[in-house]
């Protein structure tokens, strides 16, 4: 089950749709942001380590997310 509030997610499909949304819905996109936040977050990590940092910074987010 995914962490992120059904609200927030129902929020943003219907902000970009302007569409009514089902429950389950809401459930499977915060499903398939949920692994693409932990792959991206991977990614980021790897970015970091490489340079040397303990801490993910907001460039290795974009430079992940770009990949």
């Amino acid at each position: 089950m995914a962490e992120l509030p059904l609200a927030a997610l129902d929020r943003i499909i219907r902000k970009s749709s302007g569409l009514r949304v089902s429950e389950s819905a809401a459930k499977e996109l915060g499903i398939v942001l949920e692994s693409e936040g932990e792959k991206i977050s991977r990614q980021a990590g790897e970015f970091a380590k490489h340079a040397g940092r303990k801490t993910i910074i907001d460039a290795d987010i974009k430079l992940a997310v770009r990949k």
